[in-house]
C-alpha cells in the first residue's frame, strides 16, 4: 500500500506543473484576437488610419503571394495598381497572383523601391502619398486616392473613393462596382 501511496504522491507533484503549463497556453490563446493575427505592423485586423490620411497607409501590413494572398487588403492593393495604370480593373479579384505580382514589382521599380513583388510598408507608404481628404461626416472621412493621370497610364486616369470610420477603419469602393468592402487582412469579400 505504501508504494501505491507514493506513486499517488509523485503523480500529484507531478500534475502541478503541467496544469500549470496547460492553463497558461490555455490562457494565451484565449487572449489572442483576430487582430493581432492579421500580419499588419500595427497588429490591426483592418488597414487602419489615424491623424493626417496621407500617414495613414505607412505602417500597414505585408501582402504578396504568400501573405494575405486571398483578402480584402489584397483587393485594396490591386485598387491602388489600377488606380496607378499598372493592373487592369479585371485584375481585382483579391487575389494576389502572378499578375498582381507583376504589376507590384513594376510599381516598385518606378518608385525606386527594392523590386521583391511584395507590398510592405514601402510600398504602402509611397501608395499613401496619393491620398486626398475630401470631407469628414459625423467623424467619417471621405478619401480620394487620385492614380495616375494623363500618358503615364495604358489604363487612363484613376481615381477611387474610401472612407475612414471614426475608429480608423477603412473600407474602399472598387472601379468594378460594389462595395464598399473593409479592407481586412484576415477574409477576402470583394
Amino acid at each position: 500500500m505504501s508504494s501505491l501511496h507514493s506513486t499517488r504522491r509523485v503523480l500529484r507533484k507531478a500534475a502541478v506543473p503541467v496544469v500549470g503549463a496547460l492553463l497558461a497556453i490555455g490562457i494565451n490563446v484565449a487572449t489572442a484576437t483576430p487582430a493581432a493575427a492579421s500580419g499588419s505592423y500595427s497588429g490591426r485586423a483592418y488597414v487602419y488610419g489615424s491623424g493626417v490620411v496621407p500617414d495613414d497607409f505607412d505602417d500597414e501590413g505585408v501582402v504578396n503571394v504568400t501573405t494575405h494572398r486571398n483578402s480584402n487588403v489584397a483587393c485594396l492593393w490591386q485598387t491602388i495598381l489600377w488606380a496607378n495604370g499598372y493592373l487592369p480593373s479585371s485584375g481585382i479579384d483579391g487575389v494576389f497572383g502572378d499578375q498582381t505580382d507583376a504589376a507590384t514589382r513594376n510599381f516598385q521599380r518606378d518608385k525606386s523601391l527594392v523590386a521583391d513583388g511584395s507590398a510592405g510598408r514601402n510600398s504602402w507608404t509611397k501608395a499613401g502619398d496619393k491620398l486626398v481628404q475630401r470631407d469628414n461626416q459625423n467623424g467619417w472621412l471621405y478619401v480620394v486616392y487620385q492614380g495616375a493621370r494623363g500618358s503615364r497610364s495604358t489604363y487612363s486616369s484613376h481615381e477611387f473613393v474610401l472612407q475612414r470610420s471614426p475608429d480608423g477603419n477603412y473600407r474602399f469602393y472598387p472601379p468594378q462596382g460594389g462595395g464598399p468592402y473593409w479592407a481586412t487582412y484576415n477574409s477576402r469579400t470583394c
